[in-house]
């Protein structure tokens, strides 16, 4: 963590013990306590906790990043509660807006101090302490979701076979370090929209910068679970959301050109209603990073180079091949047990032909969805007389450039942002990099007469101030990933998968509760 965010965490911290502090000095004389105290920051507090004859320690809990500010709105509740304030909307009031309830209190001649003999003696009826206690879990349970880990279930297969449909996961947010909720005015325990209804879940009026404590990098290789990238806008029916995203939306409607596209959707808003997000509420996705910042990398025949180094498959990674075998008959069980492949599943296995030196009217070809290890074990079994990787001709990549003959297994090279990289800004680079320093890092950026003029300056350069990752998912030919929209920015990473708690499929998977995550 910065000294930048630092001081961006003790200043609010301070707004909120010097706001409330008008109304908190007549609070203080009414209590014989010196006015003055109520306008310097801790101590104010340490005046609270003596007057209502509680635990000093709690003054030090402050000193905690975010979790001070709900310590302090809890000294203020109890400091309420001198003045004979046991109302739960009494209660809400201090600890949200002490700086006009605090001046009410404080300038109303009814309101006396009581002192912490009648809250001694006060008794909360069952309703009001069932209460209590579920405000505090849901406050509890909320931290620990922020910045502890959170639950997470696969939705699709683009992870298989290393991460299976209805795998529920426990997502650790320490990895790479707690990241401060940046629209923290949200209902708890849902994402971006509620449940039925799909309002949205969260207000904007509050926005904090990005700020990451004891922030660690991810390391290539890691399956990382993140804000989707082109997530601020989508199309917000079940049959687009990230489905049919956005942007694709858009360059369908404008036969390839973006513009085009999306004037078609702003101007029918009943047919294709929009939801903005901002970054914390974009949707989560989870792929694994093939490459790191500073990486340079492409992808040859679906295998991917780091720096012009071939980089090892996933174990559990999966992929399309066509499987010519020496003839004989297949036997249903035993490819499934020794391959992992369900040959009455269309998706893992389909009948081809034949091939090779097949008898006439034999069937010996299939296409077979492989993972690594069950390839490797085919080939050395000697069931099969070959086996080829089926690749991929698509060229309806990002960044969409016509003429750019970059195909879904055959992508690049292009270097991934670190901060602090230069780059010197060309015709045949930006479109590769120009929604990374328009959108991701908020920058007035466009191109004219072959010129480039970045937030009304002319430039011919620029320095990248973020790390940037590149991922993919495992079933390289079922995963809507980084092929399709690009960059991953640092502050859209959420944490790292650690463990699967339950997994589902018409019935407990047994095998894969409690399996670390590779």
């Amino acid at each position: 963590m910065s000294a930048h965010q630092v001081l961006i965490l003790l200043i609010i911290q301070l707004l909120i013990l010097l706001l409330p502090s008008f109304g908190l000095a007549k609070l203080f004389e009414k209590a014989g306590a010196p006015a003055w105290a109520a306008y310097i920051p801790f101590y104010n507090t340490w005046v609270m906790l003596r007057l209502g004859q509680r635990p000093r320690h709690w003054m030090f809990w402050q000193l905690i990043p975010i979790v001070g500010w709900f310590v302090s709105m809890g000294i203020f509740v109890e400091f309420v509660k001198l003045y004979g304030k046991f109302g739960l909307h009494e209660h809400a009031l201090a600890a949200l807006l002490p700086v006009f309830y605090f001046p009410y209190l404080g300038f109303d001649p009814k309101v006396k101090f009581l002192g912490s003999d009648s809250v001694r003696q006060y008794k909360k009826g069952t309703v009001r302490e069932w209460l209590d206690a579920g405000i505090f879990a849901v406050v509890a349970a909320t931290l620990i979701r922020t910045f502890v880990f959170e639950a997470y279930v696969i939705p699709t297969g683009s992870m298989e076979k290393s991460l299976l449909t209805n795998d529920y996961l426990f997502v650790s947010k320490m990895a790479y370090g707690p990241r401060i909720p940046m629209t923290p005015l949200a209902i708890p325990f849902v994402h971006n929209s509620l449940p039925i209804t799909g309002w949205k879940s969260y207000l904007t009026w509050i926005r904090l910068p990005y700020i990451r404590w004891f922030a660690s990098p991810v390391k290539r290789g890691d399956a990382v679970v993140f804000n989707w990238p082109i997530g601020d806008t989508v199309i917000n029916l079940p049959d687009y959301l990230s489905a049919r995203p956005y942007y694709d939306v858009c360059r369908e409607l404008g036969h390839g050109n973006i513009d085009s596209g999306r004037t078609i959707v702003l101007e029918s808003p009943d047919e294709y209603p929009l939801a903005i997000h901002p970054v914390d509420k974009k949707e989560n996705y989870i792929k694994r990073c093939v490459a790191i910042p500073g990486d340079t990398l492409q992808i040859r025949d679906e295998v991917v180079y780091i720096d012009g180094k071939a980089q090892p498959f996933p174990p559990e990674s999966e992929t399309y091949y066509i499987v010519t075998t020496k003839g004989q008959p297949l036997d249903e069980e035993a490819m499934k047990e020794d391959y992992d492949v369900d040959m009455n599943e269309g998706e893992e296995f389909m009948i081809v032909g034949t091939g090779g030196a097949a008898a006439a009217g034999a069937t010996n070809q299939y296409r077979m969805l492989l993972t690594r290890k069950a390839y490797d074990k085919m080939m050395s079994s000697g069931l099969a007389a070959s086996i080829v990787r089926e690749i991929d001709s698509s060229n309806y990549v990002y960044p969409y450039l016509p003429g750019l003959n970059w195909t879904q297994d055959n992508y690049g090279p292009l270097f991934i942002p670190n901060r602090g990289a230069v780059i010197t800004l060309t015709a045949e680079n930006y479109a590769l990099y120009e929604r990374a320093i328009r959108v991701y890092e908020g920058n007035d950026l466009y191109t004219r007469d072959g010129k480039y003029f970045l937030n009304g300056q002319q430039v011919t350069q620029y320095t990248f101030r973020m790390d940037y990752y590149w991922m993919m998912g495992d079933n390289r030919h079922g995963s809507q990933d980084a092929r399709y929209w690009g960059f991953v920015p640092e502050d859209h990473i959420v944490g790292k998968p650690e463990l699967i708690w339950l997994s589902w499929n018409k019935g407990v998977r047994w095998g894969r509760i409690f399996k670390r995550i590779r």
